[in-house]
Formats: structure tokens, C-alpha cells, sequence
């Protein structure tokens, strides 16, 4: 992909990726996904901000040569990840003059997880600003964005926000701006679900941060640019609100079709409740829609049959992704099969220790469901119904 000018001067670096899809080797991406860096040229100097994945590295490094970059004095690392700052030790072998420039946790980073040497660079103070001639930078800290030393870079004349991980996508597009990509929410949410979500508390303080600078465009490093901030921000603030809507999210895994013979009643008797349900099978399910889904949902419930006194390994798996998650819900259980013995439930309910505030006893039965293991699991329904209620919890 070419580069394209965002504004004068001020270049938007996107290289998707098309084929790519799987991240960290767990992450689904159903849409491929995408590297932005970004150039500024000021009459003080020629500033990279950020980089891309060390895979396609050899993209951007075209798109340089595209803009007759003949040298380049800093480069703003917002995020040690490789995915931004992996080809960092490839740029300052192209640019040996050019210096880095990050947050205070960043510098170890930089220098352990990439062998940046170390007095290529300097750290910039939480609200610090670097004038460019005609431009300036203010470096200011985002925290848990979702690494602990992330921060966003804004250009103040032109109020250009360059977030990096903060509002990004996971989207392979040739679109520039949000406002032409109509899968830009999905996308987004699925990035927010899989990689934000655990952070919600701090992304509150740092969303306060950044409409205090008041952008006019906000340009991440995943994904298009958003040329109406308020649009994604206003998104934000609904996924990190603490209030979940009135849905149950339930995870299961069968062997021989005892747990799917539970779970299907249970989902009847919430649907005969007017309980929104939203039902995973672990073994085809795509981890992100099921992340998604526990952005919203209010009741979490795993199901799995018993495995050597334990949990299903896809259970275990699921449990401890959702535990990680800490999600808004205020109520998790669990249905569990077994054949003569099981410390299922107790495995379960230690998994998911984020919350044990909501914890309700498992419906636990031996074989196939009989008539009590169904009246339990009607009880189960009613039972998160009236959870929802006391919560007043609405759709």
C-alpha cells in the first residue's frame, strides 16, 4: 500500500495484512488485521511514530522511500510490542542518527524484549512536549492500554491523536477513515473484548485523558483512523460502563451428549424466562465472538462434562480466559456432567475466582439429565432471572 497524507506534512504508514489469522497464536482474526505507522514532517525535525511487524517491515520501508525520506531524527515508540515496535531495531539500522522516544517503563522494554541499545533512548515525561519548528509533540501516559507502559503521542496543531493500540481494529482494509468502513464497530468491539476488556477500570482514567486534548482525529495502529473520535470514544464508554445488559453468556463442551442435553433445556427454560442466551460450543466456537459476548453479558455459565476427576481441558481453557477477562457479569455457575465421580465444580469455582462475589452452586448430575437434573437446571433459569431483576438489568 502507498502512503497517503493525512494533512500536510503528516502521513498515514498502513500496511494490512491480509492472510494473517491468528494473534499471539490465540487470537482469531477473521479479518485479517493491520500495522500503521505514521511520518510527520516539520521543519524541525522528521518524526516516525511507532513501527510495524517485523514480517512486513519490508512495506513500510518502501512507503519511505515513496515519501524520499532521507533520514529520520525520532521515532515514538507508544507501545513495546512487536507487533509496533518490532522493526524499531531494523529502522535504527536504516537510520543510525535517529533517536527513540518512549515512556519511562517503555525504556526496558525496548532494551530487553528488542536489544534496542540503550542510549539510543530517551524517555519523555508523562505530558512532556517536543517541538518540532511548526509542530509540536505532548507524549502523555496511558497505562494498561494494555501493556503498563503504553502512551499516546498528540500533534497539537493539527490535534492529532496517534494512539496505537488505543481504539484499534483488528481489520485488514484499504479504507483510510473509520467513516467508510462499515464493519469499523464489530471490528472494533472484537478488539476492544480480546485485548482491552481486562483494563476497563484504568481505560476510564485514560479515556478522561484523552478527551481532555479534545482530537480532531485519532490515528491508532490497528485499523483505520477515526475521523470522528467521539463516534469510537462514545463506543468506549458503553463496553467499560460497569452496568452489564439483562444476557446470559453460556461456554460449553460435550463427549457424549449429556452436557449439550442439559444445556439445551437450560437455554429453553431462560428463553421461556425472556433471558436473552448466547450459547458457545468450545470445540468450533470462535474465541473473539465469545469475548464479545462477555463484554455485555450478565450471567456467565460454564458447562463440561467430568475428565479424570476435572474439568474438559476445553473447559478449563474457557474458564480461565474468562476469569482473565474480568468481566462486568454479577453471577457465574456452571452445569457439570460426571460418570462416578468428580471435583469438577470445585475446579470451576477456583478458575473463576474474579467472580466469586456472584458465585452460584453448579447444577451437578451423574450420566444423562433425569427429571430432578432438568428441575434443577429450571431453577438455575429462574434463579438468574431474578438476579437480573434485583439488578435491574435491561436489554
Amino acid at each position: 500500500m502507498k502512503p497517503r497524507e493525512i494533512t500536510s506534512g503528516v502521513y498515514f504508514l498502513g500496511v494490512p495484512h491480509w492472510n494473517r489469522r491468528l494473534f499471539d497464536n490465540l487470537i482469531p482474526l477473521p479479518e485479517g488485521t493491520s500495522y500503521n505507522a505514521y511520518l510527520i514532517k516539520a521543519t524541525g525535525g522528521t518524526v516516525l511514530v511507532d513501527t510495524v511487524e517485523p514480517a512486513v517491515s519490508q512495506v513500510l520501508f518502501q512507503q519511505l522511500r515513496d515519501l524520499k525520506v532521507d533520514h529520520i531524527d525520532y521515532i515514538v515508540s507508544n507501545h513495546a510490542e512487536q507487533d509496533h515496535s518490532g522493526a524499531i531495531p531494523q529502522v535504527l539500522e536504516r537510520f543510525p542518527k535517529a533517536q527513540m522516544l518512549c515512556s519511562d517503563k517503555a525504556k526496558d522494554l525496548l532494551v530487553t524484549h528488542l536489544h534496542v541499545p540503550e542510549d539510543k533512548v530517551r524517555v519523555m515525561k508523562d505530558g512532556e512536549r517536543l517541538s518540532l519548528g511548526d509542530r509540536t509533540l505532548r507524549f502523555v501516559y496511558t497505562p494498561w492500554v494494555h501493556w503498563p507502559e503504553t502512551m499516546v503521542t498528540f500533534l497539537e496543531e493539527e490535534r492529532i491523536l496517534f494512539s496505537c493500540d488505543f481504539f484499534g481494529s483488528h481489520l485488514a482494509s484499504y479504507s483510510m477513515y473509520a467513516s467508510s468502513e462499515p464493519q469499523l464497530e464489530v471490528a472494533s468491539k472484537r478488539y476492544y473484548a480480546e485485548i482491552m476488556a481486562p483494563f476497563r477500570g484504568v481505560i476510564k482514567k485514560n479515556i478522561e485523558k484523552v478527551e481532555s486534548l479534545k482530537p480532531q482525529i485519532i490515528a491508532p495502529s490497528h485499523g483505520p483512523i477515526h475521523d470522528d473520535p467521539q463516534r469510537i470514544m462514545t463506543l468506549y464508554k458503553k463496553w467499560i460502563d460497569d452496568k452489564p445488559t439483562n444476557l446470559v453468556l453460556v461456554v460449553y463442551v460435550t463427549m457424549h451428549g449429556s452436557v449439550e442435553t442439559a444445556v439445551d433445556h437450560f437455554c429453553d427454560a431462560l428463553t421461556s424466562l425472556s433471558v436473552p442466551v448466547k450459547r458457545f460450543d468450545l470445540t468450533v466456537s470462535d474465541v473473539g465472538e465469545l469475548a464479545m459476548t462477555l463484554v455485555d453479558a450478565a450471567t456467565v455459565v460454564v458447562a463440561a462434562p467430568t475428565v479424570l476427576t476435572g474439568l474438559h481441558p476445553l473447559a478449563v481453557s474457557a474458564a480461565y480466559l474468562i476469569n482473565a477477562f474480568r468481566p462486568k457479569a454479577i453471577a457465574a455457575t456452571g452445569i457439570i456432567s460426571y460418570g462416578w465421580g468428580t471435583k469438577a465444580p470445585q475446579q470451576l469455582e477456583q478458575l473463576m475466582a474474579n467472580l466469586k462475589s456472584g458465585w452460584i452452586d453448579p447444577v451437578v448430575f451423574k450420566g444423562l439429565p433425569d427429571r430432578e437434573s432438568f428441575e434443577s437446571l429450571t431453577n438455575l433459569a429462574r434463579k438468574i432471572k431474578q438476579i437480573h431483576e434485583r439488578a435491574e438489568i435491561g436489554n
